[in-house]
């Protein structure tokens, strides 16, 4: 064997030798995700026979709810244009805080480091919360009604539109900044005509799902006082009176497949 067979031998022998110990810390990782998981299901005690053993229990409830009483769904009306309007107000609330938030939390908009890092921890905190402890929180501050569910869709939306925008202005082409920079043009000049352009299609799509996702969450930010369909849901539920829940259910049902057909058509239509 000569030294270049030699030479080739041991590059295929180290070869193998990586990938073989590539393999083994792949399978070592696989093995902890999966005794981690095992820990967890342990932990919260999911089980298979206990959902099998309240299927009855399920199914009692869903045949007490049907059929639906249609009638109910006259004292519907109101509380669904209240739904509506909750996200509406809560998504342009949003949109209107987020608006500053995204340019100071992007690295190459906002004027300092210390603001970005601020930012993003400022938008973290308003993220980590869901909008139902919001509203319980804002309902015993403000008081029932459908204010405090505005105010939570707000604050949530708030955290995840201006991260989602903040990331799109960091990713923009530096091509059409750079030629503004040399031009002389100012910094709300380069966001206006270099920035604002790239991104405002996805800044479009991103409102407009965020929007879906408000009407989703108007819907149940009753369950905790906040107006809307979920409080005539949780009324009717609390009250025994199951047909009706059926004909709540079934309101919230058609609103979100509507509000999802009205964003697609939109983002047809603007994108």
């Amino acid at each position: 064997m000569t030294s270049l067979d030699a030479t080739v031998t041991q590059a295929l022998d180290r070869e193998a030798a990586w990938r073989h110990r590539r393999l083994v810390i792949r399978l070592a990782i696989l093995a902890a995700c999966l005794f981690v998981l095992w820990l967890a299901a342990v932990r919260i005690k999911m089980s298979v026979g206990s959902l099998v053993l309240g299927a009855p229990g399920i199914a009692d409830v869903f045949v007490r709810m049907f059929p639906p009483d249609l009638a109910f769904l006259q004292h519907l009306v109101a509380p669904t244009i209240e739904t509506v309007q909750i996200a509406v107000w809560g998504t342009l609330l949003a949109v209107l805080a987020s608006a500053p938030l995204c340019l100071l939390a992007a690295r190459n908009t906002t004027p300092h480091v210390v603001v970005y890092s601020v930012t993003r921890v400022f938008l973290n905190l308003l993220r980590s919360i869901n909008e139902l402890i919001y509203a319980l929180l804002l309902v015993s501050a403000v008081g029932l009604g459908p204010y405090p569910g505005v105010l939570a869709i707000a604050l949530h939306a708030t955290g995840m539109l201006a991260k989602f925008v903040a990331e799109e202005i960091e990713h923009v082409n530096r091509g059409p900044v750079e030629a503004l920079q040399a031009a002389g043009a100012g910094r709300m000049q380069i966001i206006l005509m270099g920035i604002l352009p790239q991104v405002l299609p996805s800044v479009v799509g991103y409102i407009l799902y965020r929007f879906d996702v408000s009407i989703r969450s108007a819907t149940v930010l009753g369950l905790v006082g906040a107006g809307g369909l979920g409080f005539s849901l949780i009324t009717t539920m609390k009250m025994f009176k199951y047909h009706e829940t059926a004909a709540s259910i079934l309101m919230i049902i058609v609103l979100i497949l509507l509000a999802d057909w009205i964003s697609g058509q939109l983002q047809k239509r603007l994108l």
